[in-house]
């Protein structure tokens, strides 16, 4: 049903991921493609129709992310019984890891230093995109990451701690925003993708694409890197790759790291 909205429901499918969204591969005769079934009540349409609109920019833009696929109705998504569904371009690659663990590469180093170079470029060519009107997305402002009410909830209050752990928590939260706050007036600040971990991360043969964008939105350029400094701290060079990173992204955009 899903597929037939954009012409390809005699295509076979197969299930290649389940996480927030179930990911399909879709071979077609044109080459492969990516169908995307959202978690129904995760994102509001409106938040998917402007995540869809900003690949769609950064894509045009020479970025290597998926390209939302017109259907029928020259629409990004279509809805069947409250699920809405998106076709992207496929991206063949390997990922840069694995069930929390990083892929062996050719060149560790060099693929998270072309990484920072991407984020870069994501980040420039977002702050000069002509957002649409209705462009809506989540903000992992001060509010969504240690506010009240986060937007992954009260992480403080999680029931599986103990309650010297909530108290640890809860503490460290209270320093975080007080921290947070006397920094906001010099932070970088715009859309992020939010989510760049190495499972999110390819390596092709032409460079660095990045996919699985559902948890993009606006939010601090710092918190984009150190969302995938805290996945190498795994590792044990996670010095070098970290330094690779951050020496990537300042070779493309300059940001403070004091």
């Amino acid at each position: 049903a899903f597929l037939s909205a954009w012409g390809y429901e005699d295509c076979p499918a197969s299930l290649i991921a389940e996480r927030e969204n179930k990911v399909y591969r879709v071979d077609t005769k044109q080459g492969p493609l990516a169908l995307r079934l959202h978690r129904v009540g995760y994102r509001k349409d409106t938040e998917m129709a402007s995540e869809l609109a900003w690949m769609a920019a950064l894509s045009e833009a020479g970025l290597k992310v998926p390209m939302p696929v017109l259907n029928k109705s020259d629409a990004f998504t279509c809805k069947v019984d409250g699920v809405v569904a998106d076709l992207l371009t496929w991206i063949d690659g390997k990922p840069m890891g694995v069930d929390g663990r990083l892929s062996k590469l050719p060149s560790s180093v060099g693929s998270f230093r072309l990484l920072g170079q991407e984020m870069a470029k994501l980040h420039h060519i977002s702050d000069n995109w002509s957002l649409p009107a209705s462009f809506e997305r989540p903000s992992w402002d001060l509010e969504g990451l240690l506010g009240d009410n986060p937007i992954w909830g009260r992480f403080w209050e999680n029931s599986q701690l103990s309650q010297a752990q909530k108290t640890l928590l809860s503490e460290a939260r209270l320093l975080a925003v007080e921290h947070l706050e006397s920094l906001l007036p010099e932070l970088d600040y715009g859309l992020i993708h939010a989510d760049l971990v190495p499972e999110n991360v390819m390596v092709t043969e032409n460079g660095i694409s990045m996919i699985d964008f559902d948890d993009s939105g606006w939010g601090f350029r710092l918190f984009e890197l150190a969302t995938t400094i805290n996945r190498l701290n795994r590792e044990p060079n996670c010095e070098h790759l970290s330094e690779a990173l951050i020496n990537g992204y300042t070779q493309e955009r300059e940001i403070d790291l004091t």
